[in-house]
């Protein structure tokens, strides 16, 4: 069993999340870190995007997302994915999580998404956030947490990222201007625009970010049955 200083999510999190493709459980440091991180480390561009990163060391991950962001936020909550269509052991193949979960409101938001660059343009992603949706969309009689709401951001740079979540059926709402302060050394992913005399944090640029979201209507309205076929579509 995960033990409780890992896993600190608002619901209850089942062992799995899997299909037949594609196999998530919950991220596990002691498990996972070091697997994930040999490659991940050797692959900076992965956190082009991301708030956070890349890490020159496995601690220096697990420290700075897993026990200072995600571990104390009941709101959040990392996977591991894991590759299972071939035959053999399954490979490990990149993070998604959860964030900004909201029992109260029933919403939440796909996040973390890492896919390992053996993986990338293959079914993986597409697997993973379609397990995620299937757990957070459907009712409880199917096993899922009913919940109304599901966000997806993206840096406005990263293409990729919201072509997957339109691919998903999840719909643009707009563009959060200046949503977000980069990290110390970034120079990617900027929104482009110039720091005020005065600016508190001179050296960190901002960030516009594209929000999009998929709701209980539009799932039980036809994108239930499109994810499943993109699952089963996508190589």
């Amino acid at each position: 069993m995960t033990p409780p200083h890992d896993v600190n999510f608002c619901f209850p999190v089942p062992p799995t999340l899997q299909n037949g493709r594609v196999k998530l459980v919950p991220f596990i440091p002691s498990e996972h870190a070091d697997a994930f991180f040999a490659v991940a480390g050797t692959h900076p561009e992965l956190f082009e995007y991301l708030p956070w990163g890349p890490f020159a060391t496995t601690q220096d991950f697990v420290s700075t997302v897993i026990e200072q962001r995600i571990q104390p936020d009941r709101g959040m909550i990392l996977f591991a994915v894991f590759d299972t269509s071939a035959p053999g052991e399954p490979q490990l193949a990149g993070t998604i999580g959860l964030l900004d979960t909201s029992p109260a409101n029933l919403s939440t938001e796909i996040g973390f998404v890492i896919t390992l660059p053996q993986f990338q343009r293959t079914h993986v992603t597409s697997n993973a956030a379609g397990l995620l949706l299937r757990w957070t969309l459907n009712g409880s009689a199917d096993g899922g947490l009913s919940l109304r709401r599901i966000v997806w951001r993206a840096n406005f740079h990263n293409n990729p990222s919201v072509r997957t979540a339109e691919r998903l059926g999840f719909r643009q709402e707009g563009v959060l201007r200046w949503e977000r302060v980069l990290p110390v050394g970034r120079t990617e992913g900027g929104n482009g625009g110039g720091i005020r005399a005065g600016d508190p944090k001179p050296d960190r640029l901002g960030r516009d970010t594209v929000q999009l979201s998929l709701c209980w209507d539009d799932w039980e309205a036809g994108a239930r049955e499109s994810v499943k076929e993109i699952m089963h579509r996508v190589k």
